[in-house]
């Protein structure tokens, strides 16, 4: 079937199996359209995506939301990054896109826009700060380029205050995971712990990133390519499943497919509660490997090497969020400071 669409925006993707795939968009910044090009599922969603897309209104702060997805500072995000902001906006334009743009300089609007994060918040804080961060950085880069003269949301700071202090796997975690569940989960747990790597990036993984002695990826939140020396338990478990290896991917289900991202999230929920790991995740696995690198005596630029955080983020990381309450730290510092004192004073520290 011949059809006509116009300002349809589509972008070529690599699939982890190699293969690659058309993503096609309503617009360019708009949402995805579902269904097979031609198909009547293609149009519905295509017509649903235009019907609900508003005009620009010239002084309103739709034309700022609009303008802000035609420029290269969301454009150069990832998409995965795109399409979250994309929802968030969303969420924006219903309570605010008719909002007038003089109206941003008054005193009050401030508060306008809190007590809105405040109604988001009632049914979830997260989701709400989330929002309140998006509209905020629409406005910021309205206000760098001479659009608007405030930013009403300008360090807004956030409602959510929860931390991931204890939220590090330790040895009996690891152990208990390991003997309780079921093995093909076996090697997700050792990669993410040896290399500090992200869920996503480790599930899109290929063989052809490992040559026997390093991982190779370049991560796809930031871009940031990274070398990992791969230490001898996980080449263990990594040449003993290439000698089995079905699939140019790395990690696979029990089908010998690549996982999807809510697959494997759901049968690791499932395997944890079955190994009684509580209070801690997946996520917590990357984290936990820049603690373990740091308890050994890692600099943080090494850690930064492995991991492809910013040093101010593995200072971060280490300050304010897994390092604080680790006594293992405390017990080396004092290990440190005996031996430090025993060879000053010529005693033995051990006695």
């Amino acid at each position: 079937m011949r059809i006509k669409v116009k300002g349809i925006h589509w972008t070529l993707a690599k699939l982890a199996d190699g293969t690659t795939k058309i993503y096609r968009y309503a617009y360019k910044g708009g949402p995805r359209i579902r269904g097979d090009y031609g198909t009547a599922d293609f149009i519905a969603s295509y017509n649903e995506a235009i019907a609900q897309r508003a005009p620009t209104a010239e002084g309103k702060l739709q034309s700022l939301i609009h303008a802000y997805q035609r420029s290269q500072k969301f454009l150069g995000r990832s998409q995965r990054t795109r399409d979250d902001y994309i929802r968030q906006i969303r969420i924006i334009e219903r309570e605010f896109g008719d909002f007038p743009l003089r109206a941003l300089t008054a005193r009050e609007t401030r508060g306008v826009f809190m007590d809105w994060r405040d109604r988001l918040a009632l049914k979830s804080v997260r989701q709400a700060d989330y929002a309140f961060t998006v509209l905020a950085l629409i406005l910021a880069w309205a206000k760098d380029r001479g659009k608007i003269t405030v930013n009403p949301c300008e360090r807004g700071g956030r409602l959510y205050n929860g931390t991931r202090v204890d939220c590090v796997w330790s040895i009996e975690d690891e152990a208990a995971f390991l003997q309780h569940a079921p093995s093909h989960l076996h090697l997700p747990l050792l990669m993410a712990l040896w290399t500090g790597q992200r869920q996503g990036d480790l599930l899109r993984l290929t063989w052809s990133a490992y040559d026997g002695q390093h991982i190779r990826l370049r991560q796809s939140k930031t871009g940031t390519r990274v070398q990992v020396k791969v230490g001898a338990p996980l080449r263990a478990a990594l040449d003993a499943a290439a000698r089995n290896k079905r699939s140019p991917t790395i990690l696979l289900n029990t089908d010998g497919r690549p996982w999807t991202q809510d697959g494997f999230r759901a049968s690791w929920g499932k395997a944890a509660d079955k190994a009684g790991i509580v209070g801690v995740t997946f996520n917590d696995l990357r984290g936990t490997a820049v603690t373990r690198l740091a308890l050994v005596g890692c600099t943080e630029a090494e850690i930064a090497t492995i991991t492809g955080h910013s040093l101010r983020d593995v200072r971060s990381i280490l300050d304010a969020h897994y390092l604080s309450r680790d006594p293992a730290l405390g017990e080396s510092a004092i290990h440190k400071l005996e031996m430090g004192y025993a060879i000053k004073t010529g005693t033995d520290s051990s006695k």
